[in-house]
């Protein structure tokens, strides 16, 4: 197995025996997954550009030396190409994601598998060297001998991500493409591992995840991040104007989430994120924003289900299935009259197993419970914990439902004043 660090400043020495510099760099085609180095960049002298070498006119790389199969007169000074990856520059030193950890970690290393191919040695990354032993060797690279690093590195935990597993942050939009990023992985990942992720990372790499993920999951990350970080996020995103984006994502949060980080921006992004909305569901945040921050109506989500009270179990189970989506925690049917007032609450469970003639009214809890939207948010805190509900109505002054407040919106509340 070879290391990038064990490479870099190697002396390189051309077919006759001549030394004409060290290496400073290794260059990837990046097209070829895994990556395939296509050349040695060498230094000769501090202020000389840097000389470019192929990987076919390589005849061998070994612990001490690098030997080439042409003439130093035939090696030239290298031309920029914007589809290599420069390994030294690129890589070393970067935070990477490494999905089975669910955590950010920084590169100390690459590994590289070898092979002979025409005559010439043929590298390809193999894997990304996270762990004490690559920073132990980059650092004693070039100052003890390669075999007492050898004896040093197995007494140390290894620690190595596959390069097929490898999922590269890149924030500048230009390399995006040349690195061939996918973050699929990232997708699949539970919201708040994803969240965990991208608290630890820099600026300019949250933008790039946020930029790169589906609306859906880049929303379910954020409803989960610290509220002064997701202010940040959507910050960044319109300052680079994407606010058509930011309005995608904030738009895929829970009501009473979006309303919350919309209240803690500018009047000004607030209206730029509203404009690319979808109308109604700008109303509807509108709507959540004219709530004070502490009262029941700034704590309810109006994502809620609201069915006749007088309907049938059948009718509302066929009403149900034909909705393109539930609420997230959905555990409570809402009854209304025909002017949106509030008549009561269905649990669940007795919707489940009740007969399809049955009326929903006659299957509503008792006591009726429900909470002025004006209220202080205290007041809802107090009606769900000692009456242990999942969900808590929100009314108006007409008694007409506008919210609700669920168990999970307390549970965040408190996590937050704690």
């Amino acid at each position: 197995m070879l290391y990038l660090t064990e490479i870099l400043e190697l002396p390189v020495y051309d077919v006759s025996g001549k030394k004409i510099g060290r290496v400073a760099e290794l260059a990837a085609a990046s097209a070829a997954q895994p990556p395939r180095v296509a050349q040695f960049l060498l230094k000769d002298g501090k202020d000389k550009p840097p000389l470019s070498v192929s990987l076919e006119d390589v005849s061998s790389v070994s612990a001490d030396r690098v030997r080439l199969r042409i003439s130093g007169e035939r090696v030239h000074a290298f031309q920029p190409d914007d589809s290599l990856l420069f390994l030294r520059k690129d890589l070393l030193d970067q935070q990477i994601i490494d999905v089975n950890g669910r955590k950010v970690v920084r590169v100390n290393d690459l590994s590289f598998d070898e092979k002979v191919a025409d005559s010439h040695p043929e590298l390809r990354i193999h894997a990304v060297d996270i762990g004490l032993g690559g920073a132990v060797r980059r650092l004693l690279s070039g100052v003890v001998p390669k075999p007492w690093l050898r004896k040093i590195e197995t007494r140390l935990k290894q620690s190595a991500i596959p390069w097929e597993y490898v999922d590269l942050l890149e924030s500048d939009p230009l390399r995006r493409v040349k690195l061939n990023i996918s973050h699929k992985v990232l997708a699949k990942m539970h919201p708040a591992d994803l969240a965990d992720i991208v608290e630890e990372l820099a600026p300019k790499d949250r933008h790039a995840i946020f930029t790169a993920l589906d609306s859906a999951t880049a929303a379910d990350a954020l409803s989960e991040v610290d509220p002064q970080m997701q202010v940040s996020i959507v910050e960044s995103l319109v300052d680079s104007l994407d606010t058509a984006r930011a309005a995608e994502i904030v738009d895929e949060m829970a009501p009473d989430a979006a309303a919350d980080l919309l209240a803690d921006l500018s009047e000004e992004t607030i209206s730029g994120l509203l404009h690319d909305m979808p109308r109604e569901e700008a109303e509807e945040l509108g709507e959540l924003l004219e709530f004070a921050e502490n009262s029941a109506g700034g704590l309810m989500t109006t994502d809620h289900i609201a069915l006749p009270a007088e309907a049938t179990v059948g009718d509302a189970r066929n009403l149900l299935v034909g909705l393109p989506e539930l609420p997230e925690n959905f555990n409570t049917v809402f009854l209304v009259d025909d002017v949106g007032r509030f008549l009561g609450s269905v649990p669940l469970a007795r919707f489940v197993v009740a007969s399809p003639q049955q009326k929903l009214v006659d299957l509503k809890a008792e006591p009726l419970m429900r909470v002025s939207a004006e209220a202080p948010e205290r007041d809802a805190i107090e009606l769900v914990d000692k009456y242990n509900l999942l969900a808590l109505p929100v009314v108006n002054e007409l008694d007409r439902l506008v919210g609700v407040i669920t168990v999970d919106d307390i549970v965040s509340l408190l996590r937050k004043k704690g």
